[in-house]
C-alpha cells in the first residue's frame, strides 16, 4: 500500500548557524544547488550557513533566502532517496515559497531571488524599532481577534493577528506601543504566557502594505506554474486554484495574517498517512501536533532522519 504524504515547511525561527551543511555533505544534489542558490540571490549561503554569525544570519532580508535554500534543499535530497506519494503541501510564511517549489509552481533559483528581493521590502517597510510581534500562549482564537479589534490605542498605534498557528499559539503584530498597552487586555482575559519575539519588524499585518506594494511587480514578473499537487496558501486557508492566483496570494500573504491553523485542519481532506516536515529544525511539527494529533508526523531535521522517513515513505 502506497503511503500518501503531505509536506509540512517552516518559516523564520527554523534557522540556527550550521543548517544545511550535512545535508550537502551527504548529498551531492545539494551541493550543487547551493551554488546555484548562491547566483540567484548574490549570498555567500554557504559560509552563512556554515559560520554566521548568527546576527547577520537572522536578518530578515538574509534569512529568507538562506532559509529557503536549505528547505529546497531537504526537498531535493528527499526526492533523490524515493518517490512517495505527495497529497499536499502547505508552508509557514517563508515557508510556503518551498511548498510551491516542491509543487513545481516555482522554479528554485526564481523563488531565492523573489524572497531576497522580499526580505528587504519587509525589512524596510517599517522603521527600526517601531514596530514588533508577541506571540499569545492559551487564549482563544476568538479572543485574540476580539482584542485586537476592541483595542482602544493612541491614534496611528495598532496591533493585528499576524499568525493563527495552532490552538493556543496566537502571534500578534503591530506598534512596539500598542504591543505593551495591549498586553494588559491578554492577561486580563487569561492568557498563560505572553511572549516578545527576537524579530526585525511586524510582519503580517497592514504595517507591512508597503512592502507588498514595492514587491507585487516581482511577483507578477515571475513564471509561474500550474501545481502538480493541492498547495494550501497562507492568506486564505484554501489550496491554489491554478497558477494565475500564485502573485495575488503571495502578495496578500505579506500583510495579511497566516491562517496557519486553518490551513493544518484542512490537510485531513487530502487522506494523508503521514506528515513530513522539511524544515532545519522541526518547529512545524509541534503546531501540527497541536491541531491534527491523530495523524503521524515525521521530522527530517538531520540527514539520518531524512534517510529514515524516505525508508518509511517508499
Amino acid at each position: 500500500m502506497t503511503t500518501s504524504v503531505a509536506l509540512l515547511f517552516p518559516g523564520q525561527g527554523a534557522q540556527f548557524v550550521g543548517m544545511g551543511t550535512e545535508l550537502a555533505e551527504r548529498f551531492p544534489v545539494v551541493a550543487e544547488w547551493y551554488e546555484r542558490a548562491e547566483e540567484a540571490c548574490g549570498l555567500p549561503l554557504r559560509e552563512l550557513f556554515a559560520s554566521g554569525p548568527p546576527e547577520q544570519l537572522c536578518l530578515t532580508e538574509i534569512l529568507q533566502p538562506a532559509l529557503l535554500t536549505v528547505e529546497i534543499g531537504a526537498w531535493l535530497a528527499l526526492q533523490e532517496l524515493a518517490q512517495p506519494k505527495i497529497v499536499a503541501a502547505l508552508g509557514h510564511s517563508l515557508g510556503e515559497y518551498a511548498a510551491l517549489v516542491a509543487a513545481g509552481v516555482l522554479d528554485p533559483a526564481d523563488a531565492v531571488a523573489l524572497v531576497r528581493k522580499r526580505g528587504h521590502y519587509m525589512q524596510s517597510a517599517v522603521p527600526a524599532g517601531v514596530g514588533g510581534m508577541m506571540a499569545v500562549i492559551g487564549l482563544r482564537t476568538e479572543y485574540v481577534y476580539r482584542a485586537c479589534e476592541e483595542f482602544g490605542g493612541e491614534e496611528g498605534i495598532g496591533v493585528w493577528v499576524a499568525n493563527d498557528n495552532c490552538p493556543g499559539q496566537i502571534v500578534v503584530s503591530g506598534h512596539i506601543e500598542g504591543l505593551k498597552q495591549i498586553a494588559g487586555m491578554f492577561k486580563d482575559m487569561g492568557a498563560r504566557r505572553l511572549i516578545a519575539l527576537d524579530v526585525s519588524a511586524p510582519f503580517h499585518c497592514p504595517l507591512m502594505e508597503p512592502a507588498a506594494e514595492a514587491f507585487v511587480d516581482d511577483l507578477y514578473e515571475a513564471k509561474a506554474n500550474e501545481p502538480r499537487f493541492p498547495v494550501i496558501a497562507n492568506a486564505t486557508a484554501a489550496p491554489y486554484k491554478d497558477a494565475d492566483a500564485v502573485a495575488l496570494l503571495l502578495e496578500a500573504q505579506i500583510h495579511s495574517p497566516v491562517l496557519f491553523r486553518e490551513s493544518l485542519a484542512l490537510l485531513p481532506h487530502f487522506k494523508p498517512d503521514v506528515l513530513l516536515d522539511l524544515g532545519p529544525k522541526p518547529v512545524i511539527s509541534g503546531l501540527a501536533k497541536r491541531t491534527i494529533p491523530d495523524i503521524r508526523i515525521l521530522a527530517a531535521d538531520t540527514p539520518d532522519k531524512l534517510e529514515q522517513a524516505a525508508k518509511e515513505l517508499e
